[in-house]
């Protein structure tokens, strides 16, 4: 057990070089064989942050004298705690993480005894990643508001060159034209500056990277489903990051605790795919909830290609079917209960009740998952009719329903209550949660929260209804869907499995979704839904890169033939996902795009293989020469194709520098290209 309670020169190393080391003189020093946080408390008692090195100890990025940065940094009432704030140092102690992780609180107090504030950080073993949140207890005796919220507070010092920083949007249904576009942009004159609007509804991911000379590398992510403010700016003396808690204004009581949103900090030296891969390994690693299930990430069925005419005969049809091509998973959408808000089958389409129709789909050797909108319910409900006033004051207009006042606590005991009842009732192993914007802007009077902070309660009402849910149906599992993938968090990552990530958009909506979304995130959270549409390999493949393939093909309208090429194309997904959710994503096109060929790329450096996708989108030539990327040039590979037939072998060199030529003879054609390590 790792035990820092001293206050006086500690050097502890634990396992797996994850190590804290702590003297009065030179501060405090986090890291493992990968990495290197320094922060130290100055002469005047104030607490900063000193740099980021890698693993030789060589300083990457370093905090500035002139203007120093701290991820303590908030206002409450009218004081402010920051970098520039005295504060005591009272405790330290260990914490064990997940996966091997160790963690850090240190515990100060303001030099008024008004506040303690406990930080605490997070290392694990093999990640070059710094992940800390802030927890700030009231010590007096009346309650305080918290105002302002920086948690991502640091300030490298400028150097003399430029500054690209890079994000990804998220995906919106609303019109305003989201897909997942990777954003680019060059810092190199002072004031110039780039900003994020994240969260739930929001306009990007909660992701960036941040890349100077020599491909050095910065890289950022936050734990917020709220709405935030993300900066990053270029200054005389630094460049400035920020991420900001938008309309906070928290209430809490005397003696009791504010949680700030979590967040984490890294380094990588390469492209944005090394910082996409980084960022995805930790995620994997520290925050996202693991699946014992070796056939995850699934081949699923959905009922959404029938909208809301569904009933127990047709989809006992369907679910049949599905059994027989090798589905794993049966997902019920939208329009099986009686409606939004009453959350009981509808009797008339399942007259045999839904308990009967889970059984069925269990006997066929598949999963049983449901749809649930737990922030709507229909204006003719009984929840809104008992209970008028829980109705946001803002609605968000999904499929019809009115939204729910999440951020009332009244509201999410319900929710909570029917979230469990369902699960147990139905015997469900997988729960589709849906809806329009998941934190509500919701101003309502008189309900459990401050009005004036719905954003920060909103975020936190969602996540205890997750928490308790999940807790008493431990052996349930949740996917994200927002009304698509409009709530791309990390916080989002803590809380699902996989999430959605543009809606059912078509073959090219889907790869150009994918090419996006997997920078920040792992490609178990890109999961696809596949409309009807023809069963060709352009259309197959478009949808089989990442997380679960979802199909939402009305099989029973399938002829021999398409259902015969549905199961092998099954089948080529079961063969390939598991590499690909433990691999390195490398985008080796251009975003696709109407006319042109894109190729995507996961390299499996445990078992030295690479498996490509690509995709012919109507260009104007049938052969594309695919170069691989990060394999071992000495290494010879076996070169093998989903539908063409020829057999090469290859140099790891000759396959990166010359590639591979690669037959697309439809307008719309698409083809997997594996290379496999030949065993000598």
């Amino acid at each position: 057990m790792l035990l820092l309670g001293a206050l006086t020169t500690i050097r502890t190393q634990v396992e797996d070089s994850v190590y804290f080391r702590y003297s009065p003189e030179t501060g405090w020093a986090v890291g493992n064989d990968q990495f290197r946080a320094r922060f130290r408390q100055e002469a005047d008692a104030t607490f900063r942050w000193v740099d980021l090195a890698d693993s030789s100890g060589y300083t990457l990025w370093e905090g500035s004298l002139s203007e120093p940065s701290s991820p303590i940094n908030l206002r409450i009432d009218n004081t402010y705690i920051n970098a520039k704030t005295p504060l005591r140092l009272v405790d330290q102690r260990g914490f064990s993480a997940r996966n091997g992780g160790k963690g850090l609180a240190i515990v100060f107090r303001d030099l008024t005894d008004q506040f303690e504030l406990e930080l605490n950080l997070e290392i694990h073993p093999g990640h070059p990643i710094l992940h800390h949140q802030l927890r700030v207890k009231n010590l007096g005796g009346s309650p305080v508001y918290f105002r302002a919220n920086d948690v991502l507070s640091y300030a490298p010092k400028i150097e003399q060159t430029d500054y690209r920083v890079f994000r990804v949007n998220q995906w919106s249904v609303l019109g305003a034209g989201r897909n997942f576009e990777t954003l680019s942009t060059t810092l190199a004159q002072s004031l110039q500056r780039v900003t994020l609007q994240t969260g739930a509804g929001g306009m990007q991911c909660t992701w960036l990277a941040i890349a100077k000379k020599d491909n050095v590398g910065l890289l950022a992510g936050w734990e917020f489903d709220g709405r935030a403010a993300a900066v990053v700016q270029r200054k005389q003396d630094v460049v400035d990051l920020s991420v900001n808690v938008n309309g906070l204004m928290h209430p809490v009581d005397a003696q009791d605790w504010y949680e700030a949103p979590a967040a984490f900090i890294g380094i990588f030296i390469g492209d944005w795919d090394e910082a996409g891969y980084r960022t995805q390994r930790y995620a994997e690693a520290a925050l996202a909830p693991v699946v014992k299930d070796e056939k995850f990430p699934y081949i699923a069925w959905d009922s959404w290609g029938y909208e809301n005419q569904i009933h127990e005969v047709k989809l006992r049809r369907e679910a049949d079917l599905a059994a027989a091509r090798g589905v794993e998973l049966f997902i019920v959408d939208l329009g099986w209960a009686k409606r939004m808000g009453d959350w009981e089958a509808d009797p008339e389409k399942f007259p045999s009740g839904m308990r009967a129709l889970s059984d069925y789909v269990h006997s066929k050797g598949m999963k049983f998952g449901l749809h649930f909108v737990l922030s709507e319910a229909m204006a003719d409900s009984k929840v809104l009719q008992d209970h008028p006033d829980w109705a946001c004051s803002t609605n968000y207009n999904y499929q019809g329903a009115v939204s729910l006042a999440l951020a009332h606590k009244p509201v999410q005991d319900w929710v909570i209550e029917q979230g469990v009842r369902i699960i147990r009732d139905y015997n469900v192993d997988w729960i589709l949660q849906d809806g329009q914007t998941m934190v509500k802007q919701c101003t309502n009077r008189n309900l459990s929260y401050d009005y004036r902070d719905w954003n920060y309660a909103g975020d936190a009402g969602l996540n205890r209804i997750l928490h308790e849910i999940q807790t008493q149906t431990p052996n349930t599992v949740w996917e994200n869907c927002a009304n698509g993938g409009n709530m791309m968090t990390f916080s989002m990552v803590r809380n699902y499995v996989t999430s959605i990530t543009n809606d059912a958009s078509g073959a090219l909506g889907s790869r150009q979704g994918l090419f996006g979304a997997s920078f920040p995130f792992p490609p178990r959270y890109t999961d696809r839904y596949m409309p009807s549409g023809k069963m060709t390999g352009y259309n197959t493949r478009s949808f089989m890169f990442g997380g679960p393939w979802i199909l939402m093909n009305r099989l029973a309208e399938l002829d021999g033939d398409e259902l015969d090429f549905l199961s092998g194309e099954i089948q080529t997904y079961k063969e390939m996902r598991q590499s690909i959710r433990n691999g390195k994503v490398l985008h080796l096109s251009a975003r696709p795009a109407l006319g042109r060929t894109d190729a995507i790329e996961s390299y499996n450096p445990a078992l030295d293989q690479a498996i490509a996708v690509v995709v012919r989108d109507h260009s104007g030539t049938d052969r594309y020469t695919l170069r691989f990327r990060d394999l071992i040039a000495t290494h010879t590979y076996r070169v093998s194709f989903a539908d063409d037939r020829r057999i090469l072998t290859m140099t790891g060199e000759q396959l990166m520098r010359s590639g591979v030529g690669v037959n697309l003879p439809e307008r719309e054609s698409g083809e997997i290209v594996y290379a496999r390590p030949l065993v000598p």
